[in-house]
């Protein structure tokens, strides 16, 4: 369903040139598409986009609650922190999901070629 996260692999030039992948970037989009490949693959007969993007949201938000919990000692302190922690992770979140949403409608015919091809011949 979704590309390639990785600017090295990018066929268009939506990417600037000037932006050098280090090999941080890299490890960084490798996991991505790693984890979109899962996501992808429970696409099927009783999964469609919708509910496989709502259980990936869901494992976003528990994985980041519990990355959140790193270095507290009490529960009460952590609870402390959660407006911090929200407003954190909603802007990580809005910054990433508005570049991919540029990018998408940037690349929309691309996309949506790729997404063609990925279903399977009726």
């Amino acid at each position: 369903m979704s590309q390639d996260t990785n600017p090295d692999n990018a066929q268009d030039n939506t990417v600037d040139a000037s932006l050098e992948i280090t090999p941080e970037m890299q490890a960084f989009y490798q996991r991505a598409d790693a984890i979109i490949g899962v996501a992808n693959s429970q696409l099927g007969p009783n999964a469609h986009s919708g509910q496989v993007g709502a259980s990936l949201l869901y494992a976003a938000a528990r994985y980041s609650a519990s990355v959140a919990s790193i270095g507290f000692v009490k529960g009460e302190d952590f609870a402390k922190e959660k407006d911090d922690i929200v407003e954190f992770y909603v802007k990580q979140y809005r910054q990433m999901l508005s570049d991919n949403l540029t990018d998408y409608a940037q690349n929309f015919d691309k996309y949506v070629q790729l997404n063609k091809d990925d279903q399977p011949a009726e």
